[in-house]
């Protein structure tokens, strides 16, 4: 199983709203109501952005949610095995370097500190090879993020669910 370099971490892929929601509609339920800490992204420190291939991770103090999209429709949710503390190493190639960064892009920073309101299960129906696949949705009492698949790396936005999406409250 391929763990993107990082120690502890195990993927679990699934597809499809009915499977996510079965396996994680409770646990991401539970989380309203917590104060979002830290969210930690993978840097890529030669190219000086964020490399989306890796999870994203969403530090609700006692819960921390690790968010992966790979493939057009692949999502894996894992619960507290990642310690963005440690380095990790990119099984392919010694020359690339990268780090955690907690909230490296601005937006990331502004929710930081924010109580969830909600989160939410989104299922892509804009008419495109995409439809659906699932997106996590958080919203706080300034802001919201998704996490979606950017067809095999993780994509964030910042706004509300468009009309192209499904929207699913755990």
């Amino acid at each position: 199983m391929f763990d993107f370099g990082i120690a502890g971490y195990r993927p679990h892929w699934l597809h499809g709203l009915k499977t996510v929601s079965a396996a994680h509609g409770r646990r991401l339920a539970g989380l309203a109501g917590r104060t979002l800490r830290h969210v930690w992204l993978v840097w890529d420190l030669g190219a000086d952005e964020w490399f989306a291939d890796c999870p994203v991770l969403l530090d609700f103090g006692s819960e921390q949610v690790e968010i992966n999209h790979q493939k057009t429709d692949d999502l894996s949710i894992t619960f507290n095995s990642i310690d963005p503390h440690q380095p990790l190493t990119w099984p392919t190639s010694d020359d690339f370097q990268l780090a955690w960064r907690p909230e490296p892009i601005a937006q990331l920073e502004e929710l930081r500190g924010q109580e969830l309101r909600h989160a939410s299960l989104l299922e892509w129906a804009g008419g495109t090879m995409a439809d659906g696949s699932v997106a996590l949705g958080f919203a706080f009492p300034a802001g919201h993020l998704t996490i979606y698949n950017a067809l095999d790396e993780n994509g964030l936005l910042f706004s509300a669910p468009g009309r192209d999406w499904r929207e699913h409250l755990l």
